[in-house]
């Protein structure tokens, strides 16, 4: 079957994509070039800008891939434990979590690593991105946090720093995860130690009063 002209379009793009992630695993997307990438994927420097205005356009697609699915996987992972028939057991959410986050950094690892470097070195429209994302999840965890026993009585935010500890911890945990790929014995030392992290902050938010001092 012949390619059609909006399937060959999306190769390319896709091609852009892999090959910006390959490039910038050794620094940061601020040094990338579009002749580097042009050039790895075999196309005219023109005709990158057929898909992105700049490199930093193209460090803003590589953010959102990185997230979208990342933020609705662990959407459904919540909905389903808050959804279900028996009580609801904060202990099975953040083991499904973690699991979650685990599969998601081994399907994803450049995207990850990308992550864990433009988070501090990228151009400031990328760090502000991946803020904004990182942002979104804790929005949505606090959000789904309030239909939950206990954190349902509490201050908006009480909820917002709870979804700021969790968020934060499951942050470095993808980071920490990028950096011992290829190692699984120290990957289960570290998932382990996420685990226990979030019960720990689970356990003890479980404690609090929204007012108390």
């Amino acid at each position: 079957m012949t390619e059609t002209r909006v399937e060959r379009k999306e190769r390319t793009r896709r091609a852009i994509l892999d090959a910006a992630l390959e490039l910038c695993e050794d620094s940061s997307l601020v040094a990338l070039s579009l002749r580097q990438v042009a050039g790895r994927v075999g196309i005219v420097p023109t005709g990158f800008y057929r898909h992105f205005d700049s490199i930093e356009a193209l460090g803003l697609a590589l953010v959102d891939e990185s997230f979208v699915s990342l933020r609705a996987m662990l959407r459904d992972v919540r909905r389903v434990e808050a959804g279900g028939t028996a009580p609801v057991s904060f202990a099975a959410i953040v083991d499904r979590s973690v699991d979650t986050l685990v599969s998601h950094v081994h399907a994803q690892r450049a995207h990850f690593a990308f992550i864990a470097r433009e988070r501090t070195a990228g151009p400031p429209s990328v760090r502000e991105a991946i803020r904004h994302e990182i942002e979104l999840c804790e929005r949505e965890l606090a959000t789904d946090l309030a239909r939950l026993p206990g954190p349902d009585a509490w201050s908006t935010e009480d909820l917002r720093i709870l979804s700021n500890l969790i968020v934060t911890a499951m942050v470095h945990t993808a980071e920490s995860l990028v950096a011992v790929a290829g190692r699984p014995e120290a990957e289960r030392r570290l998932t382990q130690t996420a685990r226990t992290q979030l019960r720990m902050v689970i356990i003890g938010a479980l404690q609090w009063r929204s007012g108390q001092e």
